[in-house]
């Protein structure tokens, strides 16, 4: 397989049978904890094609469905990317699903329950999907943007699992096995992840993620001083408070 993943629990099983039983699935957690990879990872295990919507609050459902254009002095419909991984029978994947718009959510209620079925309005057509087809989404329920949440009616309809940043011993596996970095120097950016993480005091609005590890990783396999890479990746990212980024840069100097 093309697309790195490290199972950390159940999820590879419990993706599966939802996958088989044509439920859809909603990957809750924090930002760079490892969603996005895991769907990606799933989507070639089970050889289907992945449909990827970033989600915003100026998603529309119209953008997932479709709309007219004229083109040449002709209309034309053109196919969103919820028609397209119908039609295709796709892993249609709504990441941050909580920040779209309320008629996305409308327009998810009969593709994500036991109808499977997508209403394009603006081209007269109903769409059933195939076997093959499913619904992921994914929110981060520690981060509100206008106290956006989803309804429980929403959530109802998917069979949900809880995502963290993994245990330590795992999260060095990861760091080592996206980068390459040695296995040392990866224990290093996990143990001061693990310091930042146990820091309340910080007031981060978003703790040190997975991602930025692998990231700073990344910087140092090529070259880059520890130090120097960590400043760009796991201090300035984190914060544009000066007194909170000497306290994190305090915690690089220790560990490294």
């Amino acid at each position: 397989m093309t697309v790195w993943y490290r199972p950390v629990s159940d999820e590879v099983s419990v993706f599966e049978q939802a996958h088989a039983l044509r439920l859809p699935v909603l990957l809750k957690g924090p930002t760079g904890c490892g969603k996005s990879r895991f769907v990606e990872f799933m989507a070639e295990r089970l050889k289907r094609p992945l449909v990827t919507v970033a989600c915003n609050d100026e998603t529309s459902a119209a953008d997932l469905v479709g709309r007219w254009l004229v083109r040449g002095g002709d209309t034309v419909w053109q196919d969103g990317p919820a028609t397209r991984a119908v039609k295709q029978g796709a892993l249609l994947y709504l990441d941050e699903v909580a920040e779209a718009r309320e008629d996305v959510v409308v327009l998810l209620h009969p593709l994500a329950d036991h109808r499977r079925q997508l209403f394009v309005d603006r081209n007269d057509e109903v769409l059933t999907a195939p076997p093959e087809f499913m619904v992921v989404a994914s929110f981060n329920p520690g981060y509100r943007r206008g106290l956006k949440d989803l309804k429980p009616s929403t959530r109802q309809r998917f069979v949900s699992m809880q995502f963290s940043y993994p245990p330590e011993d795992v999260e060095v596996e990861v760091v080592h096995g996206e980068t390459g970095l040695d296995p040392k120097m990866a224990k290093r950016l996990v143990t001061w992840a693990a310091k930042v993480r146990a820091q309340d005091s910080l007031a981060l609005t978003e703790t040190v993620s997975t991602r930025l590890l692998v990231m700073a990783a990344a910087l140092i396999h090529a070259g880059l001083p520890p130090r120097v890479a960590c400043q760009s990746t796991l201090v300035q990212p984190l914060t544009d408070d000066p007194p909170t980024a000497r306290a994190l840069q305090d915690l690089v100097d220790l560990c490294f």
